[in-house]
């Protein structure tokens, strides 16, 4: 199952919910779904702008374990 690390990023970078989601385009409630991990799947148009905004690479954001 894929993880989401989005809001600790976020808050290593100090960058609000409500700035992040304006810089790349997006509602809050969409990026909400993103952070809580309730998101089905994530465009890669998407992925790169939380990257050039946050300053990182897309494992810094997502993570993967196994459901075992």
């Amino acid at each position: 199952m894929i993880h989401t690390k989005l809001d600790f990023v976020m808050l290593e970078k100090g960058v609000s919910g409500k700035e992040l989601a304006e810089k790349i385009g997006i509602t809050p409630a969409n990026l909400s779904i993103l952070k809580t991990g309730k998101a089905k799947g994530i465009r890669f148009s998407t992925l790169n702008k939380i990257c050039e905004v946050l300053d990182c690479q897309p494992g810094d954001i997502l993570t993967y374990q196994s459901d075992e």
